[in-house]
Formats: C-alpha cells, structure tokens, sequence
C-alpha cells in the first residue's frame, strides 16, 4: 500500500473500530453502568443516528475546507469523544461521547474515500479506494475482537482507549505528511446545490432503501452477538474474541467475493448474497443451540453481511454519477446507519417484551428477506429497461416528409 494512503486507512480502521465495538462489550458497560441490556443497545442506535442526521449536514457544511486541515480537525474531535467516553463516569457522559463521535463518522470516511480517489492514477480510482475502505474490513476481523479481548482483560474503556490512542497515531502520520495539497472536498462542478440534487434521483432513492433495509437485517441480530454466542451458544466469554475473528475473517473473505461479483453482475450478486443472508440468520434462529452449527452460520453471516456492502455501494455511486462523489458516499454511509440504528433499536425492543434471542434472529431473517424483495424488484426494473433500449423499432409505413416540397417539383406533378 502506499504510504500516503495508509494513514487514511488508519482513520477508517478506527472509525469502523469505534462504532463496532460497542457490539462486541455490550454487556460489560450494561453491568458496570447499572443499565439493561436493551438500554446499553442505544448506545448504537444514538451512533447510527448521529452519522445519518449530522453526517450529511456537517459533510456539505465543511464542502470548502481544505481536505489535510479537515481530516486534522476531524480526527482531533473523533480522538478527544473517545477519551471521553474511556472516561465516562455515568451512562449519559457515554452517550454524550458516542453521539459527539458520531459527528465526525460520515465526513471523516466520505474525505478519506474522496482523497484516495484524487491520488489514484487515472483508471486505478477504485483500488485506491478499495484500499483505503479496507479499514472497515479489519475493524471488524481485528477492531472488533481486540476490543472484546481488551475488555475481557482490562476492562471495557480500555477499549475507547485505544481507538483514541490509535486516532492520534492516525491524526500524527496525516499532520507528518499531508495526503493531498489542500483542495475543496467538494466533488463536481455544481457545488452544493448540485449535491443535493442527486436526493432526487430514483436509484439512488431505491439504493437507499435497499441499503438501510439490509443492514437493518444484519445489526438487528449483530447488535447482540455476545449474548448470542454465550446465552444461546453456550460458548464461555473468554472466547467470544477468538470467536469474533473467525467472524472477521468470514468477512474479509465476503467482501472480496463480494466485490468480484458485483463486478460481474451487481444486482443480481446482491439478489443472491441478500438471499444467503436471510437463509443464513433462518437456520441460526431454528438451530443455533447447537454450538459449532451457530458458529459456521455465524461465519457464513459475516462473509453474507461484508459480500453484500460493495454492491449496495457500487449501485448508490452508479445512480450518483459523478456530480455529487462525496454527498453519494456521505448519503450511503447515511443509509448505513438508519439501518444500523433500526436494527439495534428493533432487536433491543424485542429483548425488552421478552422475545428471547431466537425471536431477535428471525426478525433479522425477515428483515433480510426483504431487502431481497427490493432488490428483486429493481434487477427486473433494471432488465425491463435494458430490453426496451434494445428492441427494435416497430415495422410500420415510411414517415411522410415534413419538410416543404420545392416549386419546381410541383409544376411538375401538374
């Protein structure tokens, strides 16, 4: 990788690490802050809904600040919400932390994207990106289980503790040597007004949807992965880490199965894989008492869950264009998160009635399933309109000349 590029890599890695984790040490900060469970779980959706709402508003409002002092600013902010939350004496201070991270999360990823991008030669855009957004996978392979493991040992803050100490790192190498020359984040010529535009575009609408609908399915069910493999499994907790990476390791093998397929074919890859991800959380919900059955599924879920998120983000950037880049993947991170915080709020309220973890995965199977039915219905949009760019013109008389007919040809005909 080149250097230039990994200190992006570092911001995404720790931004996927914090809003991850928390997942992962659920019930540690529920015992330590005399909260439940269900209640601990709005630590998420405060997250999610704090990168959907303010995301998109601080990415325009920040439009014209140069790049390298934005990143600066960001990671400075991002860095300083996690200390307080590593500090945080009650559950109201956490909260406050998760939300005022949460400000940085969608223009923070959305910047790194966009300057990877601009420092990719031309035709090699999407490697550099590809690189960059690696970050999240290995939040999720390693982020997520150093965390648990961090907590197992130290205690659930030392885990905010090293995503701070880490954006610091990040934070330093970007001050050491800039990224870019410090240009407008802005993408396109248009301005503001040409990135709010894309809001009206049907596909991206639709992508939208379908984005927050599948990963309404995931977090519904990850949101409480620790009591699943615990409760339900029966795995003892000084394993759910180990555990956590086979999870990982699940999902950076789907994300470059995921990204190949949708390559090839993108709406009909995600058709499938969304498909495999109902099927997958179905089986889990009938059969997940059975402990190496559920850690398989479990695997198989996290290869599903990251296959599927090159597709959704190919197919908001394709109904984009190249108008609005960083308001496209500033609204699809958006997309994300009201998924994410749906989820972690759906699963929460089903635990609170006394559902039980089976009921909590099965409303993830069906959440899944219908993510599938949009998904469904725009390949055969998608297919409709491929058929009628293709066929032929209708047979039919010659059209009759609209253009007047000289006088010498009608002194002719006389």
């Amino acid at each position: 990788m080149p250097f230039a590029l990994f200190p992006l890599m570092l911001c995404v890695f720790s931004v996927g690490s914090a809003e991850l984790v928390v997942a992962g040490v659920l019930p540690a900060i529920a015992g330590d802050l005399d909260v439940s469970l269900s209640d601990a779980g709005l630590l998420v959706t405060a997250y999610a809904l704090g990168v959907v709402v303010l995301g998109p508003l601080v990415t325009l409002a920040t439009s014209r600040v140069p790049r390298t002092p934005l990143l600066l600013g960001l990671m400075g902010l991002f860095a300083a919400s996690n200390v307080l939350a590593a500090l945080a004496p009650s559950y109201p201070v956490l909260m406050t932390a998760r939300v005022l991270s949460a400000i940085t999360h969608c223009t923070l990823f959305a910047v790194c994207i966009v300057v990877a991008g601009s420092l990719a030669e031309k035709g090699k855009e999407a490697s550099a990106v590809s690189r960059v957004a690696v970050g999240l996978n290995l939040a999720t392979v390693l982020g997520v289980p150093l965390g648990v493991l961090l907590e197992e040992h130290f205690g659930w803050r030392s885990s905010f503790w090293s995503i701070a100490g880490l954006s610091l790192f990040a934070l330093a190498l970007v001050a050491w040597r800039p990224p870019v020359t410090p240009v407008p984040v802005a993408g396109g010529s248009g301005g503001v007004g040409a990135e709010l535009r894309v809001l009206r575009n049907r596909t991206v609408q639709i992508a939208i949807l379908l984005t927050a609908l599948a990963m309404a399915g995931v977090f519904t069910a990850y949101t409480f992965v620790n009591p699943i493999l615990t409760t339900m499994g029966g795995f003892a907790d000084s394993t759910v880490s180990w555990l956590l990476l086979l999870v990982g390791c699940g999902s950076l093998v789907g994300n470059l199965i995921g990204g190949k397929l949708a390559d090839r074919a993108l709406m009909p890859s995600l058709v499938g894989v969304l498909a495999v991800l109902g099927a997958d959380l179905a089986l889990m919900a009938l059969g997940g008492e059975q402990p190496w059955l559920l850690l398989v599924l479990l695997v198989v879920f996290g290869a599903a869950y990251f296959a599927v998120m090159p597709g959704l983000q190919a197919r908001i950037l394709t109904g984009a264009g190249d108008g609005a880049p960083t308001l496209a993947i500033a609204i699809n991170i958006g997309a994300f998160n009201i998924g994410i915080a749906f989820g972690a709020w759906f699963g929460g309220q089903l635990l609170g009635l006394d559902f039980g973890l089976r009921v909590v995965i099965a409303a993830s199977a069906l959440l899944s399933w219908l993510a599938t039915a949009v998904a469904v219905t725009e390949l055969r949009k998608d297919r409709r309109a491929v058929r009628g760019a293709t066929a032929p013109a209708p047979a039919g008389p010659a059209p009759v000349p609209t253009s007047p007919v000289p006088a010498a040809a009608d002194a002719s005909t006389d």
